[in-house]
């Protein structure tokens, strides 16, 4: 070929076929000191979101009803304590009850998100060894959350895209919903638990 370009390089100056792209991500705003302390201020304050999730502090009963393809339901109730930490940042909460005739044990830590203005919740518990980690927004008309995230099937070891709604029905009631998409497709709900506060 009469071609007197180098090898390894094209006109345009992109890296030829093969060789790695050293492109780096485009730079954060530089922003002056004043505007990152106010930013970092703002992060760190409780909001009013934080206030509402306060209210939700306290003793609740949770009556969980559990569904499968095929399988009839299965019932399970938990003594649940809601408890803010950090300075009113954060919401811990404990459940104790049974699943399936053995004891139970659960912990979610729930965060909104300053920055994000977004929800964010983890789940452990004594029936697996992972943890999920749910994020959304809050719609305030319906008073739910909308969270997304993925699921373990402990039965199959696969992940499955999970969607979550938690419904503040009034102050001493709530209810949450968790749907999973199934291999065809399609949506279903694994879960429902009503939580109903102490008297």
């Amino acid at each position: 070929c009469n071609n007197d370009k180098k090898e390894g390089k094209k006109e345009d100056n992109t890296p030829a076929t093969g060789t790695t792209d050293t492109k780096k991500p485009a730079a954060m705003p530089e922003l002056d000191s004043a505007t990152k302390a106010k930013n970092w201020e703002m992060y760190m304050t409780p909001s009013d979101v934080h206030k509402m999730m306060a209210k939700w502090d306290g003793n609740w009963d949770a009556e969980a009803t559990f569904y499968a393809p095929g399988k009839p339901e299965m019932k399970s109730k938990s003594s649940v304590v809601n408890k803010m930490i950090f300075d009113g940042r954060y919401q811990e909460t404990s459940f104790n009850g049974e699943m399936m005739g053995m004891p139970f044990l659960g912990k979610s830590t729930t965060a909104y998100d300053n920055h994000k203005k977004q929800f964010i919740t983890t789940w452990i518990d004594n029936m697996g060894s992972g943890m999920m980690i749910m994020q959304g927004p809050w719609d305030e008309a319906s008073k739910t959350m909308n969270l997304t995230g993925k699921t373990m099937d402990p039965e199959t070891g696969q992940e499955m895209d999970a969607r979550e709604t938690f419904k503040i029905v009034d102050d001493n009631t709530q209810e949450m919903d968790m749907f999973v998409m199934m291999p065809d497709g399609k949506e279903f709900k694994m879960m429902n638990i009503k939580f109903t506060r102490k008297k």
